[in-house]
């Protein structure tokens, strides 16, 4: 059977999906950016308004990133997506 691996120093990554109110979504990138562990924000079209990219360590990083993203006037809804680690085969 396959393990993940997670190296020393390893970082995890994971994409947060947001949807926002009308009219905030270029002040809902801009403000995403100053949270620690917000390595990208981008507008987008489709079903979400704003795509940000994430990096931390532990699980207590990601709730931290989540619990101030959520807080940003705008954001109305999010969702994450944990990329997973490469699995050794």
């Amino acid at each position: 059977m396959s393990a993940l691996v997670f190296g020393e120093g390893t970082s995890l990554e994971s994409y947060l999906l947001l949807e926002c109110t009308s009219g905030t979504i270029w002040k809902v990138a801009d403000t995403i950016l100053k949270i620690d562990g917000i390595k990208k924000a981008h507008v987008v079209t489709g079903n979400y308004d704003v795509i940000a990219f994430a990096e931390y360590s532990n699980i207590d990083e990601l709730t931290n990133i989540i619990q101030k993203v959520q807080a940003i006037e705008g954001v109305e809804k999010t969702q994450t997506a944990v990329a997973m680690p490469k699995q050794e085969i």
